[in-house]
């Protein structure tokens, strides 16, 4: 299974966030984008529960990740839509998974769709969007090595 990259600071992502929820990104290989996490208590929104903020921000970044599966670090997926259904309590402090994947791509513009699921596999989350196509140069002064853009080994 081929693990994305992540990068230093991102709030979703970035490893050296300290406040950052630290997600890991997968390609399973079945079309999918597989996210691996574990909410801390700065994550919160009720007391042993993810704030639905940051489980909108997990699932946003997954479903814009799913553009990786064709067009690598080539095109990047930012949001211009995004509705989230919560199901269930999506509780802190246990390894959870989100799942996300293109349901239409356009030349321009792709929508996707995931969902956050407990350990149980029950769906606590999900979430459609919509996402335009650009490069990583137009979407922000992005330089690679500062960002430490770069795939990181697995915590254990």
């Amino acid at each position: 299974m081929n693990k994305q990259p992540n990068s230093r600071m991102c709030f979703i992502c970035g490893k050296q966030n300290i406040g950052g929820v630290h997600v890991s990104f997968y390609e399973p290989g079945d079309g999918t984008v597989l996210a691996r996490f574990t909410g801390q208590e700065q994550h919160q929104g009720y007391p042993g529960r993810f704030h639905g903020g940051v489980i909108a921000g997990i699932l946003d970044e997954t479903l814009g990740r799913a553009i990786r599966l064709e067009h690598g670090d080539d095109v990047w997926g930012v949001t211009v839509e995004l509705t989230v259904r919560y199901r269930k309590p999506v509780p802190t402090g246990v390894e959870l998974q989100a799942v996300g994947r293109i349901v239409t791509e356009r030349l321009r513009a792709f929508e996707a769709s995931g969902e956050i699921l407990l350990p149980d596999g029950e769906i606590a989350a999900e979430a459609r969007g919509k996402f335009v196509k650009l490069a990583s140069s137009v979407v922000a002064q992005f330089d690679p090595e500062v960002e430490e853009w770069r795939v990181w080994p697995d915590e254990e």
